[in-house]
């Protein structure tokens, strides 16, 4: 295949291989990737726990001999952090699974999100035989990241997966990403009274209550959480959506219940329950104008963004072998949670984005060897 080695190929393939959709357990892709790295020295520690449907899921922390040798609860000077779940693919997508090549591209789920990266790092702590580097170095790989980061947050709450610098896979077209926003959830349910439609004063309207809070929220949106900016950013404030809303049964039966997600995006210079607060405030205005008004409100997920500095030494290291000026981007990752771990994260790896979770997923070959090479020369810089 165009200009990548057999041996990064054939990584890649194994991986793409095994379907690893976040509601499927992903033990066995941690199962090969462990068999991967036991034979080059790794001391490998699965930390397995079982998600909210009771599916067990791995998180894998391999560490090489200098970290070992500086003891438990040792902080690695490098940490490489990969995600091993997916998302969903179309059963029409047929070659999901089988990693195929065409015009400079490898096509199959994962092969940009972010088993490519994966990939790479696999084979060059292989070709550089990094567990026996002098300083330490720590390779993560999660599960769930696609559902919320839940392996990540585990790690965090485990304190697990300290390091110094923590590259963190994920497509970027090989641009150093050292900021991005934050991630929150809130489910709003609006109650109302149910009775005939033909009767409305008899009940009470959860959907057109829910109308007015909606209303509130998007005046909000439009009008205060736009007065506090960060220009790095596109859009550069806190963004806000509510992408799914369900309420009523019946045509003619007055809605008793309403109820809609929240998703808002903060920039890093906000508390990720600044709309939380602002939301709860709404809804006490409601109370206010009509008595019977109720709202129940659950946060669902509060995840703030990452801002590692400009002088950080892994972002001037990313962006001269890389050649390409770090950036800032609106999506989120597991760089926030190798910030609570201590680190300074960059998120980096082979790829676009805006291909990543489309039918046709695919990594470049020229990214793949470029992405492989330049881990290598991490290695060597920070570790070696």
């Amino acid at each position: 295949m165009t200009d990548v080695s057999s041996e990064l190929i054939a990584t890649l393939t194994r991986l793409v291989a095994i379907d690893s959709t976040s509601s499927r357990t992903n033990a066995p892709i941690i199962d090969l990737i462990a068999g991967e790295l036991a034979p080059l020295g790794f001391a490998l520690e699965r930390l397995p726990y079982r998600d909210e449907a009771g599916v067990e899921k791995v998180n894998l922390l391999a560490r090489s001999q200098a970290l070992l040798q500086d003891g438990p609860g040792a902080r690695a000077e490098l940490a490489l952090v990969g995600h091993t779940d997916c998302v969903p693919f179309d059963a029409k997508w047929t070659d999901a699974l089988c990693l195929t090549e065409k015009d400079g591209k490898l096509y199959g789920r994962g092969a940009c999100d972010t088993k490519a990266f994966i990939a790479c790092a696999l084979v060059a702590v292989r070709r550089l035989e990094a567990s026996r580097l002098p300083r330490p170095l720590l390779l993560v790989f999660t599960a769930d990241e696609e559902v919320g980061c839940e392996g990540a947050k585990r790690l965090v709450a485990a304190n697990q997966g300290r390091a110094r610098y923590a590259i963190v896979g994920e497509p970027t077209s090989l641009t150093p990403i050292r900021a991005h926003k934050g991630y929150c959830l809130a489910e709003v349910e609006v109650e109302g009274v149910e009775g005939h439609s033909a009767y409305p004063d008899a009940g009470a309207s959860a959907i057109f209550r829910a109308a007015r809070l909606l209303t509130r929220i998007e005046e909000k949106a439009r009008g205060a959480l736009r007065e506090l900016t960060d220009v790095r950013f596109e859009p550069p404030f806190t963004s806000v959506n509510v992408g799914v809303i369900q309420g009523g049964k019946a045509k003619n039966i007055i809605p008793g219940a309403c109820r809609f997600i929240l998703e808002w995006r903060p920039i890093p210079g906000q508390a990720p329950g600044h709309v939380a607060s602002l939301l709860d405030a709404l809804v006490a205005e409601e109370q206010a104008r009509e008595p019977g008004f109720k709202a129940n409100v659950r946060v669902l997920r509060l995840d703030a963004g990452v801002d590692t500095r400009a002088d950080s030494p892994l972002v001037a290291f990313l962006e001269a072998r890389s050649g390409n000026a770090s950036a800032t981007v609106s999506f989120g990752t597991e760089a926030p949670q190798l910030t609570a771990l201590g680190a300074e994260a960059v998120v980096f790896g082979p790829g676009d984005i805006r291909v990543a979770h489309r039918t046709g997923e695919f990594v470049p070959c020229a990214e793949l060897t470029a992405c492989e090479g330049l881990l290598e020369q991490a290695l060597v810089h920070f570790v070696g």
